[in-house]
């Protein structure tokens, strides 16, 4: 019995060592790998707005953005998936103080994510931001702001991002 028990203990760490040791490496944790990457961002009618980097932190559990903005404009953004409540998070944080705290889920090739109700003194409204995977390899991104209704106040940015050769 001695000897049973003797050899099952030293089987352990190698048991133990042998397990996926990554907590973010789920389906879940891959919904926004669409945005993954080198882009150049446009507006619609074409003008070029600057560049952003996006890319994979911490073992597949923290996507960070890098925008540099042509006008001199910039800002960081960390996105996690939330395994508690199943839905994707961005803190945003821009070089003019701007700081959006942004909670959503995704879908097929989309990701949808809004801010708790502001009231400040513009009024009271949401920041909701959508990115969008298009069938040539480029992804959109829609920031629109909305009243307590839903109903659409203004776009804050519409930019087409397209990946960097």
């Amino acid at each position: 019995m001695r000897s049973i028990l003797f050899l099952l203990l030293l089987a352990l760490p190698f048991s133990v060592c042998g397990q996926n040791d990554c907590a973010c490496c789920t389906p879940a944790h891959d919904q926004f790998d669409f945005w993954l990457g080198e882009w150049e961002v446009f507006n619609e009618e074409g003008e070029k707005l600057g560049v952003n980097r996006i890319v994979k932190l911490e073992d597949n559990c923290l996507i960070s953005e890098h925008w540099q903005g042509d006008r001199g404009g910039s800002g960081k953004s960390f996105n996690y998936f939330d395994p508690e409540d199943e839905t994707w998070n961005q803190l945003w944080i821009s070089n003019t103080g701007t700081i959006l705290n942004l909670k959503g889920k995704a879908s097929e090739g989309k990701m949808i994510m809004r801010s708790q109700l502001v009231t400040d003194e513009k009024g009271t409204y949401y920041n909701q931001i959508t990115w969008t995977k298009n069938r040539d390899g480029s992804v959109s991104q829609l920031w629109e702001i909305l009243d307590e209704n839903d109903k659409l106040l203004t776009e804050a940015f519409n930019g087409i991002y397209r990946k960097l050769n």
